[in-house]
């Protein structure tokens, strides 16, 4: 496999999560460690505001453009609801807030297919192509034609829940792939993954995968981390704004996984759970059961040897090591990313 310094052509990575989105900019040739790097706000964070200061100015909304993925953009929905204002939604907007139109219109959304004149629009992406390439405009930075993005895509589920529905797609990966972590990251998303189906139709020759896999693959381009995964194995964290995903690791191999959300964790719940995992102990009902989406282990990996990645990670994991690939751990997904690109695209 090639290495990412000869990745023959530019490439814009971005990797967006709960709280920011997370902007790689390669160049071939070029030193990762001077590279063009943007760290913003996540688009639903930026959705939200937008819907926010509709609220303060009394104006109803109409949420049009693609669906995306939810959290602060949905809770500023039920905020501009309770304020007693209307929001509109076209039908792909509106699977941002659920996937069962009925639920939606529960709320008191009401769903159109053309903006009333009342309403203020606003656009919903994942991807902000206009805003970015106004930003590298003003720093006449090329706007790279190829484009990778990870995301957090619980799939589609109208009558279930969602946190049920993403995990079982991750263990179907699993299980299709060998348990190799590899396996968690797909050049052709299922169907399900409705939120990465909106980029592709955005953007139709775009790599588009999942945020937490490519955080692990991200971390291991830590030569620290990469050596103890390759030697006697080790467990590995992403400690996500929104999620936190865990796996104990032997070179490819997983040999068990969780993922939780990182709100629902402390210092103390986390270790436990790792614990459990190494042990081969961990259920998956203990980890839906607690609100997380779901555990799956394979056998133990007897080690105490764990590196965390992820904003969050000092926060939950203040002793572990810290991995920062190429000196910069905010863009570790990115860097994931890179790896997924040369898996999938330069064989």
């Amino acid at each position: 496999m090639k290495t990412m310094n000869e990745i023959d052509t530019p490439l814009l990575a971005i990797d967006i999560g709960r709280g920011t989105q997370d902007i790689l900019v390669y160049e071939p040739g070029q030193p990762l460690e001077n590279s063009i790097k943007l760290v913003l706000p996540s688009p639903t964070v930026v959705v939200a505001e937008a819907i926010r200061q509709a609220r303060r100015r009394g104006e109803a909304v109409f949420l049009e453009g693609h669906l995306m993925g939810g959290g602060a953009n949905v809770a500023a929905v039920c905020e501009h609801l309770a304020a007693g204002l209307a929001v509109y939604a076209t039908p792909e907007a509106a699977a941002t807030i659920y996937d069962d139109p009925a639920r939606v219109r529960s709320l008191g959304v009401r769903i159109v297919h053309s903006r009333p004149s009342d309403a203020v629009p606003i656009s919903l992406t994942d991807y902000m192509a206009e805003e970015l390439r106004a930003t590298f405009g003003m720093f006449a930075v090329t706007y790279p034609e190829r484009l990778a993005v990870a995301v957090q895509d619980h799939g589609y589920s109208p009558h279930r829940s969602n946190r049920l529905r993403r995990f079982e797609l991750l263990r179907e990966r699993l299980d299709a792939g060998g348990w190799r972590l590899s396996s968690l990251v797909e050049e052709t998303p299922s169907p399900d993954m409705t939120r990465m189906a909106a980029i592709r139709r955005q953007v139709p020759g775009a790599l588009v995968t999942d945020t937490g896999p490519v955080a692990l693959i991200g971390a291991l381009e830590d030569p620290w981390v990469r050596a103890r995964a390759d030697d006697e194995g080790i467990i590995l964290v992403n400690v996500g704004n929104g999620h936190t995903l865990c796996c104990t690791l032997k070179g490819d191999e997983i040999y068990g996984f969780f993922e939780h959300h990182t709100a629902s964790l402390d210092p103390h719940k986390l270790q436990h759970y790792l614990w459990r995992l190494a042990n081969g102990l961990l259920t998956n009902e203990e980890i839906f059961e607690d609100g997380g989406h779901g555990a799956a282990v394979r056998e133990p990996l007897l080690t105490d040897i764990i590196a965390a990645t992820g904003p969050n990670r000092q926060r939950l994991l203040p002793d572990a090591y810290q991995a920062a690939p190429y000196g910069d751990m905010m863009l570790t997904g990115c860097f994931g990313l890179l790896k997924v690109w040369e898996l999938f695209r330069t064989g």
